[in-house]
This record gives C-alpha cells, structure tokens and sequence, in this order.
C-alpha cells in the first residue's frame, strides 16, 4: 500500500519538472524577442488586419485585450484577441504570437482535421472535467470497507479513469494543432517578406519555446492517467 502511495507521489515528478522547465523556457525567450523589433515596422495588429483581408476572413475581428500571453483566437466570436503588449508592438515575439493565432483561423477555414477534432473534444472535455473528482470520491467511498470491489464504486472509478484517458486524447490531439498553426505563421512571414531570413529564425525560437508548453501538457496528463491507474488497480487487490 506504501509503496502504491510513494510510485503516485514520483510519477508525476518528470512531467512537473517538464512543465516548469517549458514555462519558463517560453517566457524567458518571449521576454527576449520582445526587445528585438522588426524592420518593417509593422505592429502585430495591423499585420493580422491585413492578412485576414487577403485570406478572404474579413469578417474576422482583431482586438487588443489586458493580460499578459492571453492572446488567442476565438472562432464562435470570429475574434483575434491579442494581449496589449501584443497588438501594438512590432516585436518578433508579437509578430509570432499574431501569427501564430491567425494560423488558427486559417485552420478553420481551410477544415483542418485535428482543429476540427480538437473543436468536438472541448466542450466534452470541460463537461466531463467537472465531474472528475465527484465520481472519484464516490468511488472510493463505495470501495472501502465492507462495500470493497462494488460494482458501483467500480463504475464510478472507471469513469474516471475514462475522463483522464479524455484529458490525454484532448491534449494529444492539441499538439499538430498548435504546431500547425505556428508553421502556418512561419510560412505567412516568410512568404510576405514582412521578415528577413535573421528575424524568421529568431521569431521560430519563440514559437518553438512555446510548443513545449504544450508537450508538456500531455505528459503531465499522461503521468495523471498512470496516477490514478495505479490508486484503481490497487484498491482492487486490496
């Protein structure tokens, strides 16, 4: 039983040390390329103003929003929020990051298959996250004691297995749509000229630094299923 408690508290450790590591590696490097500023001149804002016009997304809105790295694309809305120090900033990290939600509303409109799965597993995702620790707790309650290996505590413990292997399916399938969305950036910023070949390289490390947030996403999600498997298949020999 010790030893079932001490493998949930080190499993979870790697993925821990992972995401403080990618936190603070995309920070540090949005940080940096905040200072170093494009020779176009062009902010962050009027950039994705004018590609939306010639990608025929007109009636997708750009706005300025409080907060720092709040920036995102919201398709119910039809809105390109980008943070204030985003939108007016002709920075490479502000460039990047515009782009990279731009590379969102392309996605949309030209029907990108993991976007599309990664829509459907949103709602079912936060829906069944509500209920995730309830259906644990009762589950445990009904698999103590006497009422051990009821099959309604095992219901209830299954569910929530079902909702953690969500949990991974839903980061998983964010991983090609957020690494997408950055190569659709890179790609508009070379192929506009709005970058050289220097400031393309260097506007590539922050969006690669901030793809780890999202491995690191995953394995923490993982190392969360694997947790909870263990506390399941041991209260069950138990």
């Amino acid at each position: 039983m010790y030893l079932q408690y001490y493998l949930m508290g080190i499993i979870l450790l790697p993925g821990l040390i992972f995401a403080i590591y990618a936190q603070s590696k995309v920070t540090s490097t949005f940080n940096k390329f905040s200072k170093v500023y494009s020779q176009s001149g062009e902010t962050a804002g009027q950039l994705v103003k004018r590609l939306l016009v010639s990608s025929d997304l007109s009636n997708i809105t750009v706005k300025s929003i409080s907060g720092n790295l709040t920036d995102h694309y919201n398709p119910t809305t039809e809105e390109i929020c980008l943070s204030e120090n985003v939108y007016s900033s002709n920075s490479l990290s502000a460039l990047g990051v515009a782009c990279h939600e731009f590379g969102h509303a392309l996605q949309k409109r030209d029907g990108y298959i993991p976007y599309q799965i990664r829509k459907v597993l949103i709602p079912i995702t936060n829906f069944a996250s509500t209920l995730l620790w309830p259906l644990v707790f009762i589950g445990l309650i009904f698999n103590l004691g006497a009422n051990s290996n009821t099959l309604v505590g095992n219901i209830f413990l299954w569910s929530g297995i079902i909702i953690f292997g969500l949990a991974v399916l839903f980061n998983l399938a964010t991983l090609p749509v957020e690494y997408d969305a950055s190569n659709r950036a890179i790609k508009v910023l070379s192929s506009t000229g709005v970058l050289n070949k220097e400031e393309l390289s260097q506007t590539k490390q922050v969006l690669n630094s901030a793809a780890l947030t999202y491995v690191a996403a995953l394995l923490v999600s993982i190392l969360n299923l694997a947790r909870f498997l263990i506390v399941v298949l041991g209260s069950r020999r138990e």
